[in-house]
């Protein structure tokens, strides 16, 4: 299961113009918890950005699921709806989730998602679709140790 914050880290940049701006840029992190999160996202930013900058912001971001895209250059925020039958009632339940798609466009993000949900087997819909300023992902890339069955004496 996947925690995923939302880090703002704020620096200075050289603009389009050739001066430089102050931006504050969000980014989503795995962590185990809030200090994890600005430490992954400090070691993560500092080879690309030069002189200060600081984590202006760090919020949980509730994600159910993330579908990545080595083609895609933007990140776009899904509101999926998943339908049950209430048996007792006799309605409909719908359980809202937020899911994150990386895609070139609005387009592919939706075909994506699409093709990404047909594989489920409960009914859903999706209720909205929007792009993120989010500038990149960073999933947990944590170290597995491999047992090898060496003993030593």
């Amino acid at each position: 299961m996947h925690t995923w914050f939302e880090c703002k880290v704020r620096y200075e940049k050289t603009g389009e113009d050739g001066l430089p701006k102050k931006v504050n840029e969000p980014y989503l992190v795995d962590a185990l918890s809030f200090t994890e999160a600005e430490a992954r996202i400090i070691e993560e930013i500092k080879p690309f950005v030069s002189g200060e900058f600081t984590v202006s912001n760090i919020k949980r971001a509730r994600i159910a699921e993330l579908f990545d895209n080595p083609s895609g250059d933007k990140w776009y925020r899904a509101k999926v709806n998943f339908i049950s039958l209430d048996e007792e009632k006799g309605i409909e339940k719908k359980t809202a989730v937020t899911m994150m798609v990386q895609a070139a466009n609005l387009k592919d993000a939706l075909m994506l998602l699409i093709e990404k949900l047909g594989n489920t087997l409960s009914d859903w819909e999706i209720a909205a679709i929007a792009e993120t300023a989010i500038m990149d992902v960073y999933p947990y890339a944590g170290t597995q140790r491999e047992e090898t069955g060496e003993t030593s004496d």
